[in-house]
């Protein structure tokens, strides 16, 4: 296996970074749409917290 496969087969999927942005943040995209009022957003520490720890648990489950 080469460094780019090791590296890719380890990536996260779109679709589980997409559902946690979902849950967490509201999003219905993580594509930029070049507008201020939708690329950019207030989130609370407790949202971004949450979020983080949904990401450290799949990369976790994703490693068994």
């Amino acid at each position: 296996m080469t460094a780019k496969t090791a590296a890719t087969a380890k990536a996260p999927s779109e679709a589980l970074l997409l559902e946690i942005a979902a849950k967490h943040f509201r999003l219905e995209t993580l594509e930029t749409r070049n507008s201020d009022g939708l690329d950019f957003r207030d989130v609370a520490v407790w949202s971004i917290r949450a979020a983080l720890e949904a990401a450290f648990a799949a990369g976790q489950a994703a490693t068994r």
